[in-house]
């Protein structure tokens, strides 16, 4: 379990990087970093992927020069 914990952070840190320029790629940015940490540890594809694209819209908006 914790090799699957290892790889997901590991997915979730490259997607990060990777905010987005445009709310558009931001949804799909943080959608796919959701999707990719849920499947990696075996939980719902569906909910992973609505909590990263909330926390990606979050923090582009909180940190707009990180984005």
């Amino acid at each position: 379990m914790q090799a699957k914990t290892f790889i997901a952070a590991l997915s979730l840190c490259g997607f990060a990087a990777a905010c987005g320029d445009t709310t558009g790629e931001r949804i799909v940015y943080g959608a796919g970093a959701g999707a990719a940490g849920a499947a990696l540890l075996d939980g719902s594809l569906v909910t992973g992927a609505a909590v990263g694209v909330a926390a990606n819209l979050v923090y582009c908006q909180q940190n707009p020069r990180k984005c």
